[in-house]
């Protein structure tokens, strides 16, 4: 079992009032980590430090601060095996928290590479003698908010863009995740960052809305982002708007993959088994509607029925298990009420669908039509649909019939055809030949309509971390009205 303290000014420490909350693992039930149980008076703690903080980080030298990310992307790396330790926290396989923290390490060495690229413009001034600049500056104290389902590529996203851009941050650790949280905090204090540079607070799971209500609400913090559930995102975005804060949101996602008549399907069915069941279905750019042309659905529907059959869920310690389980039994419960729903409206179960505990093995079904809940809620699970259209039109409003807007993928051997199509996709990602599940630390990553808005990723992120100021130098004389 791991205790999990806060990260506060560079120092470990309990709770204020000693309080802890356990998170146990999903297949076995054993406690897996005990965790501080931040209070209003943590939260506030972990914002002064970082405002502290602030002043000597935003005038560090882009070079020592990107010296300084590369150390804790090195650390990050070198420390794999203490994260895939704690895997158990959400049921996940080993090579997914392996690969969490690949990226996470891509991720900081990307942040690296723009220390030096946050510039400005010169701007022509109508005003004689007048030298006019627009300059982009550290906005203060970020808060990031990161989920438990890439817990450390999802939190170091939160973190890495902001320190790049001479932001200080608070980090709120997921209530299902938060060793591996507390750990990433750990890693970049250890590099040398500097005390109070990161600072992480976990919480209570009843406690959350009133501490991120306290974070936002802290006149210290001046960006939130935020990345989870479109229910949750809504929250945060108001609230964020109530106090005037700017925020990204990246949120939920019911990702369409588009097989024309023409797709390579072989090629398809890898990349949909890959995009639609890695880690249980639960990334937010997961698969979820297999939208293919009727002249080739049925050649589809078999060729990755018999890819699912090579795909057993169970115990991540089972050496027989492919895929490993949800993050509790309560997301199975719900997933499952999905699934019954679409079959008892009229949907085939091709393959799948049997829930033990946390442990749901990888479904589809076919026949689904838009008055079953799984054609419109994102199940967040090893959950896919077919559904048949006739036509590249047709497709196409199939895949756009959805409030969300994250990742799409089209499937094809005509690249000219496919790219027209994606152009018309609403999504904020679009992979042609590929799976909707794809991240790279320098893409611009963020979706449209209910998945959120703004982006992460390289150089998209300096206008998300830092302030946009107008600055003028009059030379000379300048004439006045009065």
């Amino acid at each position: 079992m791991l205790d999990v303290p806060l990260l506060i000014g560079g120092q470990s420490c309990p709770a204020r009032d000693g309080r802890t909350f356990e998170r146990c693992n999903p297949v076995t039930g054993e406690v897996v980590s005990r965790v501080a149980a931040a209070t209003l008076e943590d939260a506030d703690a972990a914002v002064a430090a970082a405002q502290a903080a602030f002043p000597g980080w935003a005038a560090m030298l882009p070079g020592e601060r990107r010296a300084r990310l590369l150390e804790a992307a090195a650390q990050l790396q070198a420390r794999s095996g203490e994260f895939i330790a704690a895997a158990g926290e959400t049921g996940a396989m080993a090579n997914w928290y392996g690969f969490n923290v690949q990226l996470a390490a891509d991720m900081l060495r990307e942040a690296a590479s723009m220390t030096t690229q946050i510039t400005g413009d010169v701007i022509p001034s109508n005003v004689p003698g007048n030298f006019a600049m627009a300059l982009r500056q550290p906005c203060g104290v970020v808060l990031g908010i990161a989920p438990w389902n890439a817990p450390v590529i999802l939190a170091t996203r939160a973190i890495a863009m902001p320190l790049a851009c001479g932001n200080t941050v608070v980090l709120k650790a997921s209530e299902l995740s938060p060793a591996v949280h507390r750990l990433i905090g750990q890693v970049l204090q250890d590099a040398g960052l500097g005390d109070g540079v990161v600072n992480v607070i976990s919480n209570a799971p009843a406690d959350a809305p009133a501490i991120v209500e306290r974070l936002i609400a802290n006149p210290a913090v001046r960006r939130v982002n935020f990345t989870g559930s479109t229910h949750v995102g809504r929250i945060v975005g108001e609230l964020s708007a109530r106090y005037l804060k700017p925020a990204l949101l990246e949120l939920g996602g019911k990702a369409p993959f588009l097989v024309l008549d023409d797709a390579d399907l072989d090629a398809a069915v890898e990349a949909a088994a890959f995009g639609a069941y890695f880690n249980q279905g639960q990334i937010c750019m997961s698969t979820e509607r297999l939208i293919v042309d009727h002249k080739v659905a049925d050649a589809f529907v078999a060729k990755l029925t018999a890819k699912i059959k090579t795909l057993r869920a169970g115990n991540p310690d089972d050496s027989e298990s492919v895929l490993g389980s949800l993050v509790d039994v309560g997301a199975g419960t719900r997933i499952k009420g999905l699934i019954d729903d679409a079959v008892a409206l009229g949907a085939t179960l091709v393959i799948g669908g049997q829930l033990q505990g946390s442990i749901l093995q990888p479904t589809l079904l076919d026949g689904v039509t838009d008055a079953m809940r799984l054609y419109r809620e994102e199940s967040f699970g090893p959950v896919a649909v077919v559904l048949r259209g006739d036509g590249d039109e047709a497709l196409l409003r199939l895949a756009n019939d959805t409030d969300f807007g994250l990742s799409s993928a089209i499937f094809s051997r005509d690249t000219s055809r496919a790219l027209a199509l994606a152009q018309r996709v609403e999504s904020g990602i679009c992979h042609i030949n590929g799976a909707t599940v794809h991240d790279e630390a320098q893409m611009p990553f963020g979706g449209v309509k209910s998945s959120g808005y703004g982006s992460f990723g390289g150089k998209a992120s300096i206008e998300q971390f830092t302030q946009l100021r107008w600055v003028t130098l009059q030379n000379g004389p300048r004439h006045y009205p009065i």
